[in-house]
């Protein structure tokens, strides 16, 4: 048994009297707030974020005059995944689409046969099975009321910059990188002041807390923006698969194998059945606003390492509004070409071709060096399940992130899902 507390998350500009507990209520008179993510629209319902398991809760503070706090205690069985094994890990795809079980489908992809490279756009199709799952054990426990509380800074300037790989899912592992950096204390609250974190994207599938990283991240963000700092989101192929499954599930589109679902390439691709009866409007909503590109500090920050963004837009911020304009569109067919082209990967691996690929990139949208997640370093190496005498070259080898592409090009998925490290990482690079 699960009991969440709902909330939003906005910060009110002008430092309050006292700490503040974040409420669900939408006031008749708001107040003026700064820049912060909305993650409400008019009718949709608020958040449920309980502090993660295991941390232990914070006493509850009095509300603020304008808020007008509730709870909602809500029964949220968590199924170990390891009783319900997923589809991709039997190899059954449960394509649930009469179509796609046609002869002239695309065979689904095993570890040894790797995934397919960037040039393999016109026969691509995200309905092959992409990458390899690793089991975890479900997490549970209490949630409780989180508390934001605004901490003056009396430093100048931005704080340190900070990046997350993909996490798939798995909390624990997250909550141990974060709390190895000093950005969260060990209650699992933000501790890092001004400091600025950057997920690339993927926070769902394969792992087995998808919802709860979503959480993780919504909160820190409202604890970040309270202490002068900011915890912020790029939109990864993960989200769109998300999205596309719940808006669309089992609604035909036509892809290179032929027919296919957005249910079935979530199921192909490690959806966890947990993760969708535990997820909220809100969540969409909030996927649904990430941006897919941002410069920070020379830093193109990107989820995919393809040139697919060039697709849409010659300026970072025409990229995000044309993503944006045709993702609100509600349309299966646009959809499923965003989630498809935001699933090519490689583009930089090539010696003699990458380098111009991500020169391609930073020459239209400015930066130094592309920083980008979504495929794991141990397959960007070619070194997984390979041995190099008795020396294991497999995901567990992986420490940092990978430097790569005439050093224009950093990789941040340590390969989580098959037993590598989730990488949390300072920049710039010391290297």
């Amino acid at each position: 048994m699960r009991t969440e507390t709902l909330r939003d998350f906005r910060v009110p500009v002008t430092e309050p009297a006292a700490p503040y507990a974040v409420s669900t209520g939408m006031p008749d008179e708001a107040p003026v707030y700064g820049e912060y993510p909305a993650y409400y629209e008019e009718g949709a319902q608020p958040a449920a974020v309980p502090l993660q398991p295991g941390y232990a809760p914070q006493p509850p503070a009095p509300p603020a005059p304008h808020h007008d706090p509730r709870q909602d205690p809500r029964h949220d069985p968590r199924h170990d995944p390891r009783q319900e094994e997923p589809p991709q890990a039997r190899g059954e795809g449960h394509l649930h689409s009469q179509a796609h079980a046609d002869d002239d489908a695309e065979p689904v992809h095993t570890m040894s046969q790797g995934s397919p490279d960037e040039d393999e756009l016109d026969g691509y199709t995200p309905t092959y099975r992409d990458l390899p799952v690793i089991g975890s054990g479900a997490l549970g426990g209490p949630g409780d009321t989180v508390q934001v509380q605004y901490v003056p800074q009396d430093v100048a300037g931005p704080g340190p910059l900070y990046v997350v790989g993909d996490v798939h899912g798995y909390l624990d592992e997250l909550v141990t990188e974060l709390r190895a950096q000093g950005l969260i204390d060990s209650e699992g609250r933000w501790s890092a002041g001004n400091a600025r974190l950057w997920f690339l994207g993927d926070f769902t599938d394969r792992g087995p807390d998808g919802i709860g990283v979503i959480d993780l991240v919504m909160r820190l963000s409202a604890e970040a923006a309270a202490a002068g700092g900011y915890c912020k989101a790029l939109m990864g192929n993960h989200e769109l698969l998300l999205i596309g499954a719940k808006r669309f599930g089992d609604t035909p589109v036509v892809s290179g194998a032929g027919t296919a679902t957005f249910q079935a390439a979530w199921l192909l691709n490690g959806g966890q059945r947990t993760d969708m009866e535990r997820l909220q409007d809100v969540h969409i909503q909030w996927m649904s606003r990430l941006d897919a590109a941002v410069l920070e500090e020379g830093h193109l920050l990107l989820h995919s390492d393809t040139t697919a963004y060039l697709d849409y837009g010659d300026s970072i911020e025409d990229v995000n509004d044309t993503i944006h304009e045709l993702l609100n569109r509600g349309d299966v067919d646009i959809t499923w070409d965003l989630f498809r082209k935001f699933t090519k990967r490689f583009a930089f691996r090539d010696e003699e071709t990458g380098p111009q690929a991500v020169r391609e990139l930073l020459d239209t949208y400015g930066g130094s060096r592309v920083v980008h997640g979504h495929s794991p370093i141990p397959y960007l190496l070619g070194e997984v399940g390979t041995e190099d005498g008795d020396e294991s070259r497999g995901p567990e080898a992986v420490d940092g992130p990978h430097v790569y592409a005439d050093g224009l090009a950093i990789a941040m998925d340590g390969g989580v899902t098959m037993a590598g490290k989730l990488l949390v990482v300072r920049l710039p690079l010391s290297d």
